[in-house]
């Protein structure tokens, strides 16, 4: 789907007008984001395609992340979908994993060790290993799905 139709669905389950009186823009700059894209290159491109070439631009992913935060989920990476040495890389993927996790244990536990209770600057960090953890786990999981560690016959 094109991110002028993802606009154009989210438009319309408030309304063009309301949409753009919210934004504080003009109806018909949202009518045009809800379109094809000029070849002009103009100054109407829409948002999604503006943060796509961001990302594009800067290889830096927390605009990504920063956004599925906004939407109460989380950004992860689509893996690799091939792999040279199933055995080995079943276990790196594996062994991956089980560091993630134990790095996300240690910092709970070096947390409370100090003061019993887990702070503002703690919780911080926290959150980014169970962010790495979860990034990892599904990109196994999806590897999984895609049969990447199947047998090639």
């Amino acid at each position: 789907m094109h991110s002028y139709e993802i606009l154009r669905q989210a438009a319309d389950k408030v309304g063009v007008k309301a949409l753009a009186a919210d934004l504080r823009l003009s109806p018909a700059l949202v009518y045009k984001w809800c379109e094809p894209a000029d070849t002009d290159d103009s100054g109407t491109r829409n948002p999604l395609d503006r943060v796509r070439d961001i990302v594009k631009l800067t290889g830096d992913l927390d605009v990504v992340a920063w956004l599925c935060n906004q939407a109460n989920g989380f950004f992860v990476h689509n893996p690799v979908a091939d792999s040279k040495d199933i055995d080995d890389d079943l276990l790196q993927s594996t062994q991956h994993m089980v560091k993630e996790f134990s790095d996300l244990l240690n910092e709970v536990s070096r947390s409370v060790a100090d003061d019993g209770e887990v702070g503002a600057e703690e919780a911080q960090r926290i959150r980014r290993e169970w962010e790495q953890l979860k990034t990892t786990a599904e990109s196994f999981v999806v590897a999984c799905e895609k049969g990447v560690y199947r047998q090639k016959k």
